[in-house]
């Protein structure tokens, strides 16, 4: 018959041993000769072939129930050949010829025949035991004997004796699955209950059925070897099975757990990305506000808010961004490292949109300060048009007072001779006096103009103030020319008037006017920014002060026409009415706006040097920022110019590269104290509302951005450096190849610019061994490579993406067929694979994560609830959409 125990090892087995107890003693040789003639005696015995039958149908039916079937009788049930064809299918996993379904003998017999045939087939031998045999059963036994070693009263050294207790079928069940079994409640002089222990166990939770009764071993001198080898193989496949899927899972878990990591950080980015976009979105529309207000004070609480802005709230802001390219690029290596598609963000979060939005936000940020600044100004220069308006209206108002009645008057109808050229005369200075008015009413039109063009707050009542001193001007001119008709008419019945107080009249007029005008001017307001602009207004007043004395000679000429024409009129006992009849300036008048102008002058030469102080202090304020400022600036570039040779000529092991850059990072931040310094004389400037220095090039706001600039890209030299770590130690690249592939870079990176055009990075590739050349098929490879370092076609390869290629050209990776080869050895071979086989074999999480992202399985042989693990594997390594 055939040797189906040794037919049915699918292991392999190693060398014999001598055994694993001390009870192994004795040769090989003295127990074979004691097995020859036990199994002599056994051929003989009734009982024995009956327990043979019995384990062979327990054997068959063990492989018959996959396919929904058993036997009762070896002898009836395998006559027509059909269901022993079917064990053969089952156990080989093929599939045999078609049988014969006729009732007649020749068809059974020729089923039959297929089945040998195809027993044949396969090498197996179907008469006695062969030396591969023999291997087998050393193998079998030796298994045993290693797994058995730790138990107590186990001592493995056949299989018939060694198994009567019952104690090493236990054993083997407690070594692979300890929950199953209590071995330290089981006793040796218990044999029974130790079998039927065991058998009902492997029935119930390792599905090995039943092959022979507890009772038939015990009450066996010797039992059937081959009926317990039958059964222990069984053991072993179960477990061999067990311990398969164990590995599976593991790799599954593995896969998993870099899977999850890996969504992880994509949170994080998401997050970080949304909260910075949603900050930029939220402070572009104030800084991009440009309503004006209507007072200084208010434009300068804006400045306070932009300062509080830049130096409060931004910085915070530029490191989130930092952090975020950096956790960017690292997330990107694992994700290669660990043979992941690139991570690719969600619409508008990806990095080049923040950099986009800061690039607005900064645009957005320096037009504001601008228009903050050049408003201010503007202001400033309304408040003085507006001050300068009100006091030349003022002035002129007070002049016209009285002159519309004044014109109007009708006194020359009953006036004498010498009134009526009194009046002439007075009506001749009043026309010079409005002609010397005109300029001032120009004045005030223009200064209402430039209001108006300035966009001033209250140009309306400016307006309508500049209306009525313009229709009162008109009005006065009409009235002038009218009056001056009507003297003139009676003037030839008139005769001349006093010449000497015309003559007074006439000087004194313009005289006055130009005290007034020197009084305006001495009380009018000035804005200056440099020392230059102090000292012009300084000079002029000098220059101003020079003629004081010409004007005091003619002030004491004017005031003797006056004592003059009092002591004619003495002399010729003449009335004088009191004043003037051609002017209403008096000499009391003359003398108090003189004393007005002395006292004025000193006031004036007061405020011109507190201005001078002023600007001074302004002018060191310029200067020390400007210091300071022109040493900071320059340390900045140079530091950046060496960050640059760092990068391209770092030499050592990658991490002495990184400790050399986060020393470097350390001295950079430990300059920031310089910064600071800057920073407040900068304040001070600010506050001294100076608006330019010519002592300098840079304002903080190029020291400000050089310096994001600097500690940006340290930091992203650093992490650079560091994914490169990540990269050789994930990948195993040596230090030697990581050096060998900077050194080739930077030999074809002829400008040092940190990347390599197409031909130098062929040339590179060639210096490596690489077969690029110029022929078809080596433009095929290169062509090929370059897809895959420059996959967005910019011309240009980063060293970053050359140590990506090269690595994955020098390592191995996990892939999605080895994820799927897994899967199927947790699935028993099933093309599917069920919620309750992954909570069994993987841990609770993992086996939850799987479950939440597995699609149904929609093929043939689907059954309820079957989940396809092969669309899911081949998603994870980004070859299809999960």
């Amino acid at each position: 018959m055939v040797d189906y125990h040794a037919a049915n090892q699918s292991y392999q087995y190693g060398p014999s041993s001598a055994g694993n107890g001390a009870g192994g003693g004795g040769s090989m040789g003295d127990y074979m000769a004691q097995e020859d003639d036990w199994d002599r005696d056994l051929l003989l015995d009734p009982a024995w072939e009956k327990q043979q039958r019995k384990t062979f149908t327990a054997w068959c039916n063990s492989h018959l129930r996959k396919a929904g079937t058993q036997i009762e009788n070896i002898d009836e049930d395998f006559r027509d050949g059909l269901k022993l064809m079917l064990l053969l299918e089952v156990i080989s996993g093929e599939r045999l010829p078609k049988p014969e379904r006729g009732k007649m003998r020749v068809h059974k017999i020729n089923n039959v025949n297929k089945a040998l045939d195809f027993i044949a087939s396969k090498g197996v031998k179907l008469v006695s035991i062969g030396a591969e045999e023999t291997s087998a059963k050393e193998g079998l036994l030796l298994w045993c004997q290693r797994k058995t070693a730790p138990y107590k009263n186990v001592n493995v050294q056949n299989f018939h004796i060694s198994w009567k207790d019952g104690l090493a079928f236990n054993a083997l069940i407690h070594r692979h699955r300890p929950e199953l079994i209590e071995y330290d409640k089981l006793r040796k002089d218990d044999p029974v209950t130790n079998l039927n222990n065991a058998f009902e166990v492997a029935e119930k939770y390792l599905d090995i059925p039943k092959m022979l009764d507890a009772e038939d071993i015990v009450n066996t001198a010797r039992p059937d070897e081959k009926a317990i080898m039958t059964y222990v193989s069984s053991f072993y496949h179960a477990f061999s099975g067990a311990q398969k899927a164990e590995t599976a899972a593991n790799r599954i878990c593995k896969v998993l757990a870099v899977n999850q990591e890996n969504e992880h950080l994509m949170e994080d980015y998401e997050k970080l990305a949304s909260d910075l976009l949603e900050w930029i979105r939220r402070t572009i529309p104030w800084l991009e506000d440009r309503v004006p207000q209507k007072t200084i004070q208010e434009m300068q609480q804006k400045l306070e808010d932009f300062r509080d802005y830049r130096r409060v709230h931004k910085p915070p802001k530029v490191q989130e961004k930092c952090q975020l390219e950096i956790n960017f690029n690292t997330l990107q290596t694992k994700l290669r490292l660990s043979n992941r598609p690139a991570f690719m963000p969600s619409e508008g979060k990806m990095v080049s949109d923040i950099n986009n939005g800061w690039q607005h936000l900064e645009q957005a940020e320096k037009g504001y300060e601008e228009w903050l600044l050049n408003e201010i100004r503007r202001l400033e220069r309304l408040d003085h048009l507006a001050e300068k308006f009100r006091q030349k209206a003022s002035i002129h108002e007070a002049w016209t007072d009285g002159k519309e009645a004044m014109l109007k008057h009708r006194d020359y109808e009953t006036a004498t001779l010498s009134d009526i050229k009194a009046l002439i005369r007075k009506h001749e200075a009043f026309e010079s006096d409005l002609a010397a008015h005109q300029d001032r009413v120009e004045q005030i039109a223009a200064i209402a103009q430039e209001l108006n063009e300035l966009d001033y707050y209250d140009s309306h009542n400016v307006n309508t103030r500049c209306q009525k001193i313009c229709d009162q001007w008109d009005a006065l001119g009409s009235l002038t020319h009218s009056r001056r008709e009507a003297l003139e008419k009676t003037e030839k019945q008139l005769e001349a008037i006093d010449q000497l107080h015309l003559e007074y009249a006439k000087r004194a007029a313009p005289f006055n006017n130009w005290m007034e005008s020197a009084m305006e001017d001495l009380q009018d307001m000035f804005i200056v920014h440099t020392i230059e602009e102090i000292e012009g207004l300084i000079s002029a007043h000098d220059q101003f002060k020079s003629t004081l004395p010409d004007a005091d000679r003619e002030r004491e000429a004017i005031l003797a026409i006056h004592k003059e024409a009092q002591r004619i009129a003495e002399s010729n006992h003449i009335k004088l009415s009191g004043s003037n009849p051609y002017t209403t300036v008096t000499p009391q008048i003359i003398n108090s706006k003189w004393e007005k102008v002395q006292q004025l002058v000193p006031k004036r030469d007061h405020a011109l040097l507190e201005e001078q102080s002023k600007q001074q202090s302004n002018e060191h304020l310029r200067r020390q920022f400007a210091s300071q400022a022109n040493v900071v600036g320059p340390w900045i570039q140079t530091k950046m110019e060496e960050i640059g040779r760092i990068s391209i000529e770092m030499n050592g092991t990658l991490e002495d590269q990184l400790s050399h850059l986060k020393q470097y990072e350390r001295s950079i931040v430990d300059y920031k104290p310089n910064l600071d310094l800057l920073e407040q004389q900068h304040q001070l400037i600010q506050e001294a509302l100076i608006f330019d220095n010519k002592h300098t090039n840079y304002t903080m706001e190029h020291i400000r951005v050089g310096w994001e600039q600097l500690l940006t890209t340290i930091a992203r030299t650093i992490n650079e450096v560091e994914n490169q770590i990540l990269t050789r130690d994930a990948k195993g690249i040596s230090q030697e190849q990581m050096q060998e592939f900077r050194a080739s870079f930077n030999h074809f990176d002829k400008d040092h610019g940190g990347a390599l055009g197409p031909e130098e990075f062929k040339a590179c590739l060639i210096s490596l061994g690489y077969d690029v050349e110029n022929d078809r098929q080596g433009e095929a490879e290169f062509n090929r490579i370059m897809s895959l370092v420059d996959p967005n076609h910019s011309g240009l390869v980063t060293f970053q993406a050359f140590i990506d290629f090269m690595s994955r050209e020098t390592t191995d990776t996990d892939t999605a067929d080895q994820v799927i080869a897994s899967f199927k050895v947790l699935a028993g071979d099933k093309n599917f694979i069920t919620a309750e086989e992954l909570r069994r074999e993987l841990p609770p999480d993992q086996a939850e994560y799987c479950i939440a992202r597995m699609a149904p399985y929609q093929g043939p042989d689907a059954v309820p609830g079957a989940l396809d693990y092969k669309s899911f594997s081949t998603a994870l390594y980004g070859e299809s959409d999960l």
